[in-house]
């Protein structure tokens, strides 16, 4: 069992959020939160380089702009880690199926860890993988194969939880069977139709859902 990270595990896209639109507008990027939802799920710097084709900026680099943007988070998070419902209960769920559990992320790795270690969940996962190292972030599939890697199995093998889109086609690209928890409900997007199901949030992650994916 693979997990996301941010907008499944944590509630960490509201601090995304405000800090990619604080910083992005400082640059004179119009961004608003229903435009963010846009780049939900890309690594950041493919999120910058995003809205510097629509909006070019010249004042400072993109990476500075990642930079402002990675540490503003970072700040929002050390007030705050919000679990997302159902978390704990989920992976009760996945224990009792006997499965091992890794992270694949487009988060840097040090916000992963981080995130993690405060929710004191950190021992619960086998790997942690960040698409920070991979040429391409979510939804190229690298970080999940690199996960399966890790882990010593094939994609085939493994079971991926999303909350993005972006995400799940990363993760049925890589060959994984998926199941969707979409952050917004009712789902409007027909690209979640590509995981093998679809549940409102981690509290409906049962065994009998797993077998039944897995099947």
């Amino acid at each position: 069992m693979i997990y996301d990270l941010d907008g499944l595990l944590i509630d960490s896209e509201p601090c995304w959020r405000r800090a990619e639109m604080e910083v992005l507008s400082s640059v004179g990027v119009p961004l608003t939160a229903e435009r963010g939802l846009e780049t939900t799920g890309l690594r950041l710097d493919e999120a910058v380089a995003y809205w510097a084709v629509r909006y070019p900026w010249t004042t400072v680099s993109h990476e500075e702009v990642v930079h402002r943007i990675l540490q503003r988070v970072l700040a929002l998070l050390a007030e705050q880690v919000p679990l997302k419902p159902g978390v704990r209960e989920s992976l009760a769920a996945v224990r009792r199926a006997e499965l091992r559990v890794a992270v694949a992320s487009s988060s840097p790795l040090r916000l992963i860890e981080g995130a993690l270690e405060r929710v004191g969940l950190r021992s619960e996962f086998e790997q942690v993988v960040s698409a920070e190292s991979e040429r391409f972030g979510k939804p190229h599939p690298g970080v999940y194969l690199t996960a399966a890697k890790r882990l010593g199995v094939s994609p085939e093998e493994c079971l991926a939880l999303e909350d993005s889109v972006n995400g799940v086609l990363a993760a049925t690209g890589a060959g994984m069977r998926c199941i969707a928890v979409p952050e917004r409900l009712p789902v409007v997007d027909p690209r979640f139709s590509h995981a093998n199901a679809v549940i409102r949030s981690l509290l409906e992650l049962s065994e009998d859902l797993l077998r039944q994916v897995a099947a």
